[in-house]
């Protein structure tokens, strides 16, 4: 069964590697060989082990049948929703990481995909490795969701907790997230709340079946917060968080993104680091928790591959189904 990576950067070169890496554990979990066809990038990767499997034409992928699943690691709106509406349009199925395009396109996207009897999947959109989005859709399904509350974005939350642990200013924090690569070179999509709040759009469709745009959110970021107010928080037993909320206020559904005061005796307290951590309450089930490494190329890959497994298992059902037809 083929795939294609567009996009060979953290994530998709991780993408790549675990599907390589555990190649017998995936053959065994869908039944059949999980094999990297394409690369798409426009960089020379000339000395890369795979570097035939590299091309810098997106036609040799979209036009070739035997590709049936193809995996979005570009990242932003364009070329990436592009690609992804010609995919699907051609009836391959396709999973991305790519925050921005779900929030945005994503309802689009996944009617395009019905229509032509293919699977969009964005696990790894929300939460990095933490599985979230298909928990939400299976097994809390039954639940009416209340609320939705969490840590969604691993920069500020290993900022915040570096400036309290040891006595930094948001500056040198950030500048030491930076050197470890956990920032980038412009923080903004991460320290002034952007990526949370589209996080938080993507759970709210995906939670409580309604699309809130991010320009209805309102969203503060954590450039304010001091070192200051952060060891006040803590005389006070709190910890200050940058905190995604989505809940119904008086029949409407309501989502802001904000540093807040996290008592410590809150589940969502503990998560410290690049950690993400989100609360989901149900009128059945009651509180839980999801937590773990919410970035990084390995945890996201650990997500994207785990969607990727679910649709070649969705594939395989198809051939079989149809081979006995053949022969009924």
């Amino acid at each position: 069964m083929n795939i294609a990576i567009l996009g060979f950067g953290v994530v998709g070169s991780a993408v790549y590697e675990l599907a390589d890496k555990n190649a017998k554990v995936l053959e065994q979990k869908v039944g059949d060989r999980i094999s990297v066809k394409r690369i798409l990038d426009i960089r020379d990767f000339s000395n890369h082990e795979a570097c035939d499997k590299f091309s810098k034409d997106f036609d040799q992928i979209i036009n070739d049948p035997s590709i049936e699943i193809v995996v979005e690691c570009i990242g932003g709106l364009h070329p990436a929703l592009e690609f992804v509406k010609a995919a699907l349009q051609k009836g391959k199925s396709v999973v991305t990481s790519n925050k921005e395009l779900v929030a945005a396109h994503g309802k689009e996207l996944s009617e395009i995909a019905c229509i032509n009897n293919a699977s969009f999947l964005f696990e790894a959109s929300v939460g990095g490795g933490i599985p979230i989005i298909r928990p939400l859709k299976t097994c809390l399904a039954s639940n009416n969701i209340t609320e939705v509350v969490g840590i969604l974005n691993g920069t500020t939350n290993f900022i915040l907790t570096k400036m309290l642990n040891e006595n930094l200013s948001f500056a040198s924090a950030l500048a030491c997230a930076q050197k470890l690569g956990y920032a980038e070179s412009n923080p903004s999509a991460d320290v002034d709340g952007h990526d949370t709040c589209r996080k938080a759009s993507i759970l709210a469709t995906v939670a409580f079946g309604e699309q809130v745009a991010c320009s209805a959110i309102p969203t503060q970021g954590i450039s304010k917060v001091t070192l200051r107010k952060l060891q006040n928080a803590r005389e006070r037993g709190c910890v200050i968080k940058l905190i995604a909320w989505i809940r119904y206020v008086n029949g409407k559904l309501r989502c802001s993104v904000k540093p807040t005061q996290v008592p410590l005796e809150h589940p969502l307290a503990h998560a410290d680091g690049v950690n993400n951590a989100i609360l989901v309450r149900g009128d059945f089930v009651g509180d839980v928790v999801f937590s773990g490494p919410g970035a990084g190329g390995a945890a996201t890959a650990s997500a994207v591959v785990g969607d990727v497994i679910e649709i070649a298992r969705v594939l395989m059902k198809r051939r079989k189904l149809n081979e006995i037809l053949q022969y009924a």
